[in-house]
């Protein structure tokens, strides 16, 4: 009778949605749930039809005002000294048919991200010979019983009833129940409950103009190279006048976009946007034959640019029709006071429907970005709302920016990092602005760092390089959070970066199809008492934890068969944020994404923490006597070795070439003047295996790299081999 009063109490403040139940054994069995809240025990008690003896730590069991409401309960106390005692009678209560939960994790996260999972379960499941069932318990993150915003209680519930999903896996058998399966259940889980967010159906449009209208008299860009500033509500209005003209006069489904990082390429993107088309933001650094394959496999016959730029784009291949900004805006003047008003007397959700802006717009396609053709013709990657909103509701979760925070956007918006987390990340979010179109102009960025007092830059490694040859300690001193994205972060810039500014460098893992954020490291969070363990945040040569709702799976990079999280083989990812193909590319959408999961052609593994570790890109190692040798790691290990400087541009690369004995065979290519003999010599001497050793140095002026940071593998493989690949 109890049970009843309370779980129909509870119902009056969370509406909770239950999948897999049917999924339930019928006798005992250990449930292992994620631990997101004070109230986790409550939510699942809602959840689940039968009562639950849950496990509780003993200092909070004898609490004296829980303690009646534990033992009426019938909850187990658990201490490390007691803890073969609690195993045994967890153990007995199964094997007589009831259901014991315990939260494997062993605290709260800090983070909203699962930790590391303790083998206590283990012991009981196989005492009690009976299955465990893996349950997730979705957007709990963010309540007031949670730890987000580095606080629990002292926050406004958003909702009430608040919204919970709850998804109950398949049982495991005891004696396959170990640490890395459950993890893995855990995580597509909560792949699955984050799939079912209903802010994932919306449309980007209408996120974004909900997101200015909220604060739009907060400045939302200032313009680096000129000062301008533009608050939320301006550039509102401004984007509106636009996709006005956009919607009468160009036809097309996509339209393309040839614009510098600045206040006109966010006012461009939107627009396109909001007046129902798919911005393709063209990477006007690369070739002509790439451009040419970009805008016939998008079939754009319009393209939004500036009169200025195009006199710096050269040969650029622009299409019949063009659209100058600088020239159109002026025209829109009075069109522009006039939505600057409407923006300012009418609700968000009454501007949507004049505009004629979908409420859904999920599975849709929503932007399209090029590969960088690093290693062969750039792809079209598809990009819906879902994998928009998704990845920025995910990277959103995992930053926890204030109001007075602000990011430096430097990187090209035919970058995915630069698209999602600079463009559309601010629009929906909030957050400030400041532009700079030049991501190598380390003296620019650093003066702007410290004039607007910055918190966030995100970069490459290879431009952060030159930040530590060129940019002054004093003018980073307001970053908060440094990521890295693009390509492998080397520990020596990390080393050389803290040395010089006391900043951690935070290295992130991404791609284009992954829109693109899949992991993060982060600071790590403050204890809330000062006994508290540490949760680790970060850890040196991992990529981070996994986004919230993203699965992983590692395979076989050669057979596809499926290997555990803490092995190294091919990553598979499957989540929201996961592209729809390629366009008008079936077959190679086909080699790529097998029942929604996605395989990203990168070798990782995660350690018991949840980092991952990338290895490296399948396309960046070479076969070599039946043996995988890792160009990014000997390229670390030459950089270390060698003693050459990291400050500056990237001066070496390795590159795999053709070899008739062995099957391939390494190239060095490199800036400084170096000769086998002494590079053979000192990396032996270091311990580096002579298989890895490369067989021949080309000297280079400059190694290639594209505009997106990344090294240009097609131009140095040319290089090597002194033909076009």
């Amino acid at each position: 009778m109890l049970l009843k009063l309370a779980r129909l109490f509870a119902r009056l403040f969370y509406r909770v949605t239950v999948h897999g139940s049917e999924k339930l054994p019928a006798g005992g069995f250990l449930l292992l749930p994620n631990h997101v809240t004070w109230v986790d025990a409550i939510v699942l008690q809602i959840a689940f039809p039968r009562p639950i003896r849950f496990m509780i730590w003993e200092p909070i069991y004898r609490q004296p005002l829980l303690n009646p409401l534990f033992r009426l309960l019938g909850g187990i106390p658990i201490t490390n000294r007691r803890a073969k005692e609690a195993v045994r009678h967890a153990a007995e209560l199964i094997q007589k048919g009831e259901v014991v939960c315990i939260f494997p994790e062993g605290e709260l996260t800090r983070s909203g991200i699962l930790l590391r999972l303790k083998r206590g379960y283990e012991l009981i499941a196989h005492e009690a010979g009976a299955p465990v069932v893996p349950v997730w318990l979705d957007q709990l993150w963010g309540s007031i019983f949670s730890y987000q915003g580095n606080k629990y209680f002292k926050k406004i519930p958003r909702r009430v009833p608040y919204p919970v999903t709850v998804a109950f896996g398949n049982p495991i058998a005891p004696e396959k129940a170990d640490i890395a399966t459950v993890r893995q259940t855990l995580l597509e889980l909560g792949e699955f409950c984050y799939q079912q967010r209903p802010i994932l159906r919306g449309h980007l449009g209408e996120a974004s103009l909900r997101g200015l209208k909220h604060k739009q008299f907060d400045v939302a860009i200032t313009d680096g190279i000129d000062g301008t500033r533009i608050t939320h509500g301006m550039l509102l209005a401004l984007s509106i006048a636009l996709s006005r003209h956009i919607k009468t006069n160009c036809p097309n489904k996509r339209i393309g976009a040839v614009l510098p990082t600045s206040i006109g390429a966010v006012a461009a993107n939107l627009a396109v946007m909001l007046a129902g088309k798919v911005p393709v933001n063209l990477n006007f650094t690369a070739g002509r034959a790439a451009l040419d394959a970009a805008i016939r496999i998008a079939d754009i016959d319009t393209t939004i640019t500036a009169k200025a730029f195009m006199k710096r784009a050269g040969d650029f291949p622009f299409p019949e029709n063009i659209l100058l900004v600088d020239e159109l805006i002026p025209k829109l003047k009075s069109r522009i006071i006039f939505w600057r008003a409407m923006v300012t007397l009418l609700p968000w959700w009454v501007l949507t429907r004049i505009l004629g802006i979908p409420r859904t717009g999920d599975r849709e396609e929503a932007v399209v970005l090029f590969t960088s053709g690093s290693s062969g013709e750039p792809k079209g990657v598809v990009l819906s709302h879902r994998n928009l909103l998704g990845n920025v509701t995910q990277f959103s979760s995992m930053l926890n920016l204030e109001r007075g925070d602000s990011v430096l956007a430097s990187l090209p918006y035919f970058h995915s990092f630069g698209c999602t987390v600079t463009l559309w990340y601010p629009l929906i979010e909030g957050v400030q602005l400041v532009t700079n179109p030049n991501p190598i102009d380390v003296p620019k960025n650093a003066e702007l760092i410290a004039r607007h007092k910055i918190t966030m830059l995100l970069a490459t490694p290879t431009f952060l390089r030159g930040y530590i040859k060129r940019a002054d300690p004093k003018q980073l001193e307001t970053l908060k959070l440094i990521v890295t994205g693009a390509e492998k972060l080397p520990n020596e810039v990390v080393t050389a970066f803290g040395e010089k500014f006391g900043k951690q460098v935070e290295q992130g893992y991404g791609l284009t199809e992954t829109s693109p954020v899949v992991s993060v490291n982060l600071p790590e969070p403050p204890k809330f008492k000062p006994d508290d363990n540490i949760q680790p945040s970060s850890r040196l040569g991992s990529a981070g934890k996994l986004a919230p709702g993203i699965a992983a799976q590692i395979r076989d990079p050669e057979t596809g068969a499926p290997l555990t999280l803490h092995d190294t083989g091919m990553l598979w990812l499957r989540g929201p944020n996961i592209f729809e193909g390629y366009l008008n590319d079936p077959k190679r959408t086909a080699e790529v994404l097998v029942d929604g999961w996605f395989k990203t052609g990168d070798l990782g593994r995660f350690d018991e923490d949840g980092f991952l570790y990338i290895e490296g890109r399948l396309s960046r190692f070479s076969k070599i006597g039946g043996e995988m040798v890792p160009h990014e790691t000997l390229e670390s290990k030459i950089y270390t070795t060698l003693q050459i400087p990291t400050e500056g541009e990237r001066s070496i690369a390795v590159v795999g070439v053709p070899d008739e004995a062995k099957g391939e065979a390494l190239i060095l290519l490199t800036v400084p003047e170096l000769s086998v003999q002494e590079l053979r010599a000192k990396l032996l001497e270091a311990g580096v295996p002579p298989l890895w050793i490369p067989k021949s140095i080309r000297q280079v002026e400059k190694i290639p790299v594209l505009g997106s940071g990344k090294l240009d593998i097609k131009q140095c493989k040319e290089m090597a081999t002194g033909t076009p690949s």
